[in-house]
């Protein structure tokens, strides 16, 4: 594994939702993808670890991205921070 994560915020199709590139290995394959902080919190490994991040309603692991839907009042500069350390304390 690289000692650098490289993280890259894409808009999605609308302001409440964001695509987060990774140069890391998310998941075992299938994707995972969790509808509410519940889910998140009974899930793998790395969706528990993200349940932690406030402001997030949906999350789905695919490979080496991230797809997240944030709850309507959730700022993206927050969420993309915590996400960031959530990952370097996860992989690092």
């Amino acid at each position: 594994m690289s000692e650098y994560i490289e993280i890259s915020p894409e808009e999605g199709d609308d302001t409440g939702s964001l695509y987060i590139y990774t140069n890391l290995r998310l998941t075992d394959g299938e994707a995972e993808e969790y509808v509410s902080l519940q889910e998140m919190e009974l899930g793998s490994p790395l969706a528990q670890a993200l349940a932690v991040v406030s402001g997030l309603s949906f999350l789905r692991l695919d490979n080496d991205e991230l797809f997240i839907q944030r709850q309507p009042d959730a700022d993206w500069h927050a969420i993309i921070e915590d996400i960031t350390a959530v990952l370097k304390d996860f992989f690092l």
